[in-house]
């Protein structure tokens, strides 16, 4: 019990020190171009791209080189709180069932069904 209460502490303070955090990706796009007297097209690149949803669509927006590196770091960050806050869940509800001394009952036995009616002929 001790050790989990500890590791939630942990959890609370690494939570803490996460400053700017966003949803979403960040990626690198590159675009064909069609070049005159040239049969294949050229890749231009490398753009980047932040998408999130919003009201159950997709969006995005172009970044500057300067801010992509940014705003990358804060969608990790945004990954790694929301990793944090699950564990933070699963710690939380092992915590109560150590207190009310359920940490082995956590299963329950199955039903046996009874044959069907064509299997007891």
């Amino acid at each position: 019990m001790e050790k989990v209460e500890r590791r939630r502490e942990e959890i609370l303070k690494e939570m803490r020190t996460l400053r700017a955090l966003r949803k979403g990706s960040v990626m690198e796009q590159y675009l064909p171009v069609k070049q005159r007297g040239k049969t294949e097209p050229v890749l231009r690149g490398p753009y980047w791209l932040y998408t999130r949803k919003e009201k159950g669509r997709t969006v995005g927006r172009r970044l500057r080189r300067e801010e992509a590196e940014r705003v990358r770091a804060e969608v990790e960050a945004g990954h790694r709180f929301q990793g944090l806050c699950r564990e933070y869940e699963e710690l939380t509800e092992r915590l109560g069932e150590l207190e009310r001394g359920l940490a082995g009952e956590g299963r329950e036995k199955k039903r046996r069904r009874s044959r069907s009616r064509k299997t007891r002929r």
